[in-house]
């Protein structure tokens, strides 16, 4: 039993990585109806950030604590990405918006910003990996023969609250209201007075502000960054989304976690090397099952 609990909380922590990266996914095609490839790099430019973020406020200029640190460096890492996404909305996915071009244009020019932040990383900083500053004392808790750590409370919790954060401004706020309404006709939308280039910014700025948190906790969970590590974990948050549904924000949060269950659930009988394997397999099969996704809902398009 100490053994199936200890897995638990490790699907959920490697699931609260997915869903704070998927709802990203989700908070943009729900809006543009944009699917952001260059999400997953964001995250990893989050994690850059708060590792030169973190280094600078504990380093012998400031000398602040490491647990102050820690508190300046959340929310400076979240404006910062924040900052990177504006910029790449601004660019590159803003122009093609208003030229009218092709959604399939507007997918490439993200999967191109998205190696353009890998490779710009790796000409900048190198190949070699940095290691994480230690921010925060590990704290480890036992409860029999499960272990609990600060960390993973703290990376559970985080997904939760930016869920349930995100699901109260898309329901209960004006923003959250001309976002659904942008999203069911942007053509009507300007007519009423909405400002659909202000929407579509503070969309962004959500989406890569809870990138940036999701990067600065998985370093500090596994401090070794390197150019490419937001690569994989940003298709399988991709992925997670679209078996959610995409676009549905409760679908985003749950895909996630399904994800994370269904990775360590195979580890827990199978070797790590048929972890991919057989998790996407497991996620073709819902898809084949419910092509929409689990929370999602068949569209149709007037031609």
């Amino acid at each position: 039993m100490d053994f199936i609990i200890q897995n638990i909380l490790n699907a959920m922590q490697w699931g609260s990585f997915y869903a704070l990266i998927a709802l990203g996914y989700t908070l943009v095609y729900g809006v543009l109806r944009l699917i952001n490839f260059a999400h997953g790099d964001i995250f990893m430019v989050g994690a850059y950030i708060s590792f030169f973020v973190a280094s600078f406020l504990i380093g012998p200029i400031t000398g602040l604590s490491p647990v102050m640190a820690f508190v300046i460096t959340v929310p400076l890492t979240m404006a910062l990405t924040s900052l990177v996404g504006v910029t790449l909305e601004r660019i590159a996915y803003r122009p093609l918006r208003r030229k009218g071009a092709h959604r399939l244009y507007v997918v490439i020019t993200a999967l191109m910003c998205g190696l353009v932040l890998e490779y710009s990383n790796l000409a900048l900083l190198g190949a070699s990996r940095l290691k994480f500053p230690e921010l925060l004392e590990k704290q480890i808790w036992h409860f029999g023969g499960v272990t609990l750590t600060n960390l993973k409370v703290m990376v559970i919790v985080a997904a939760i609250v930016v869920f349930l954060f995100l699901q109260w401004v898309v329901t209960r706020t004006r923003v959250g209201m001309a976002m659904r309404a942008i999203s069911y006709d942007k053509f009507a939308i300007p007519l009423m007075g909405i400002p659909i280039d202000r929407i579509i910014v503070v969309t962004f700025v959500l989406g890569s502000g809870f990138a940036g948190l999701a990067g600065l906790l998985f370093a500090m969970s596994y401090p070794v960054l390197e150019p490419f590590m937001g690569m994989l974990i940003g298709w399988k948050a991709f992925i997670a989304a679209v078996v959610g549904g995409i676009g549905d924000i409760k679908g985003a949060f749950v895909g996630g976690f399904l994800l994370g269950f269904i990775e360590v659930g195979v580890v827990m009988v199978f070797p790590s090397s048929y972890r991919d394997l057989f998790a996407f397999t497991i996620l073709l099969l819902i898809l084949w099952v419910k092509p929409s996704g689990l929370f999602g809902i068949p569209q149709s398009t007037k031609i």
